[in-house]
């Protein structure tokens, strides 16, 4: 009889997780998500100016099952009992020899953050954000305040990059509208140097880019509590605001908290380099839900995420057969990704010998379009996968 794997969340990290396990044809391999699709994050930035459709950003899992059939069920996870090899859902309680954890962070709450808006939360938020947008279009004027802020108990549970790129991409679509000098654009954040983890490079050429675009900014200040209209910051200072865009830092998954698990002073799940929870022999943790060790520059993303997946499957198999040629993801940690500009993109790079952010005018647009089609194909079995991405 085959083995039971229960790979818990749809995300990138889970997906790939199920796609590599069912490669092999060795285990039973269950995925439980709350979602029947993969949301395609690092695209979903053009839905709110009307590039995409909410349907172009999704890969429906039954799709993806047609090329790896693993089994799939919609549920929602309600706790995780180790010591009784469980996971209790909404409808069903779930058997497993072997776990894989990958559903995810939750977000830090800040007082009043129901008057903002993330791009990187729940998947249909993205159409109320085209939404909100679209009223402020109408009106033909409008205060949009687009930011994010980082975890101080865990540097890599931050994620700025697509507020960089919703607010480049709102300056282009408003420009295009003839709209642009009639709309204030303010971007926030309670460090400084927002964007430093990405290198000396790259703040110097986001500077250039705020200047250019005329986009204002409040940096070093944290926020106090977001209101309906604007932000109150720590020195009572007002930024107002008609629509506020706000990425929180990522903090522990209310799932695990009473699990029994490790976790981290953040609540992010503690794992071997092997992606093992420690002190576990049956138990992966992979993608935003781990705590991932590393410089100060570190951060969670989705091919770390993926990496991640595929190490948890090889090293399942390592558990398997008493092998000890496991993989870490130690070895891949890097800030990897295309940051759309709206018109362009810069490729951004950084590892611990060099970082560097070179501008693609034009075509890196173009490449951002193209990895989003290339996430979609591969994981549909359409397209080979390139090594390393």
């Amino acid at each position: 009889m085959k083995k039971k794997i229960l790979v818990l969340g749809g995300g990138f990290a889970g997906v790939q997780t199920a796609i590599e396990l069912e490669k092999l044809n060795q285990f039973e391999v269950t995925l439980i998500s709350d979602r029947d699709y993969l949301f395609l994050y690092p695209v979903s930035i053009w839905i709110p100016v009307h590039k995409k459709e909410f349907e172009d950003v999704k890969v429906p899992i039954s799709e993806i099952i047609k090329k790896y059939p693993f089994q799939m069920i919609q549920d929602k996870v309600n706790h995780i009992h180790p010591h009784d090899q469980t996971v209790e859902c909404e409808k069903k309680t779930y058997f497993y020899d072997y776990l894989v954890i990958a559903i995810g962070a939750d977000k830090m709450k800040h007082k009043g953050i129901e008057n903002t808006l993330s791009i990187c939360g729940k998947p249909e938020v993205s159409l109320e954000i085209r939404k909100r947008l679209d009223d402020l279009v109408a009106k033909g004027k409008g205060r949009i305040a687009i930011g994010f802020s980082g975890n101080p108990k865990d540097k890599s549970a931050v994620r700025g990059g697509p507020a960089f790129e919703l607010m480049f991409n709102i300056h282009n679509f408003l420009k295009k509208k003839g709209l642009r000098e009639k709309f204030d654009l303010t971007f926030f954040a309670p460090m400084q140097d927002p964007g430093a983890r990405m290198g000396q490079a790259s703040l110097k050429m986001l500077e250039k880019v705020f200047l250019k675009y005329n986009i204002h900014r409040q940096f070093g200040k944290k926020m106090k509590e977001f209101l309906p209209d604007g932000i109150l910051l720590e020195d009572e200072s007002k930024l107002d605001s008609d629509l506020t865009l706000f990425i929180p830092a990522g903090s522990g998954n209310a799932v695990l908290q009473d699990s029994g698990l490790p976790l981290s002073e953040s609540g992010f799940v503690l794992i071997e380099d092997s992606g093992l929870v420690k002190g576990s022999k049956n138990i992966f943790a992979v993608g935003d839900v781990a705590f991932l060790e590393g410089p100060d520059w570190v951060a969670k993303q989705g091919h770390i995420a993926e990496v991640m997946g595929r190490n948890a499957v090889h090293n399942i198999l390592q558990l398997e057969s008493g092998g000890n040629d496991w993989k870490g993801y130690q070895e891949h940690l890097n800030i990897l990704c295309v940051m759309d500009t709206g018109k362009g993109a810069s490729f951004v790079f950084r590892n611990e010998k060099k970082a560097y952010m070179i501008p693609l005018p034009v075509m890196g647009h173009w490449m951002k379009k193209g990895w989003g089609f290339y996430a979609k194909w591969t994981k549909l079995g359409k397209f080979p996968r390139i090594p390393g991405l």
